[in-house]
Parts: C-alpha cells; sequence; structure tokens
C-alpha cells in the first residue's frame, strides 16, 4: 500500500509543476498532513523558502510543532518545491 501511496504523490507533483510554489504547496498540503489536520491549518504564504500556516487553535498548533519535520519534508517532496522550515501561528 505504501507503494501505492507513493506513487500517487509523485503523480500529484508532476500535476502541480505549472502552478505558483504557493499554491503547489496549498494543494499538496491536505496529502501531506491528512484532511483532519489540514482543515485546522492553512498555508498563509510562503516567504524565501519558509511556509507559514495559520492553525486554528493551541492544541492543533502544538500537534503540528511536533511534526515540522516530517510537514516539511513531506510538503516539499509533493509540491516540489525547496521548503527551508515551517512557521506555525494562531490564526488571529
Amino acid at each position: 500500500m505504501e507503494g501505492m501511496r507513493d506513487m500517487l504523490r509523485r503523480s500529484l507533483g508532476r500535476s502541480l509543476a505549472p502552478l505558483p510554489a504557493l499554491d503547489r504547496l496549498a494543494a499538496a498540503w491536505p496529502v501531506a498532513c491528512g484532511k483532519t489536520m489540514a482543515d485546522r491549518g492553512e498555508i498563509a504564504s510562503f516567504e524565501e523558502g519558509v511556509v507559514h500556516v495559520e492553525v486554528q487553535d493551541s492544541t492543533w498548533l502544538a500537534q503540528m510543532l511536533s511534526m515540522r519535520s516530517i510537514l516539511q519534508h513531506d510538503l516539499a517532496r509533493i509540491a516540489a518545491v525547496k521548503v527551508t522550515g515551517i512557521h506555525f501561528e494562531l490564526k488571529k
């Protein structure tokens, strides 16, 4: 099953290639973290390699912070964008 998931992620990455980096990252976000987490955080911007994510509440902020390196790796791989970091903040 993991092989199929990886194949689908690579396919998504290729189909997103013509889009700007921010749009590719936004499309990759639910794939990288899953629908439940994606519904609690939204990619707000992408500047100088850093993805900025606005998070719904402090519980989800803690969860996303604990998964930062995994999310950074998966986002970069799926969106085919060089991501040097992820900054999470509570949505205002």
